[in-house]
């Protein structure tokens, strides 16, 4: 699943609309639509805001090699 299909997935699951996610993580509502099209290059920080707002969290693992 893409970042894009996740963050919208969850902002419809809480019931916020775009313009709420923007108000909340501090970001511009142009921003959110452009990340939710996949159109968007959000800054690390900018993910770290969503992400908070939206409840996930972010983790990174080592890919196993055959």
């Amino acid at each position: 699943m893409r970042l894009e299909d996740i963050f919208k997935e969850r902002r419809k699951h809480l019931n916020l609309n775009q313009e709420d996610l923007a108000e909340m993580a501090g970001i511009s509502l142009a921003t959110v639509k452009d990340i939710e099209r996949g159109a968007g290059n959000p800054s690390w920080s900018t993910v770290e805001k969503i992400c908070e707002v939206l409840g996930l969290g972010i983790s990174f693992n080592i890919k196993q090699t055959v």
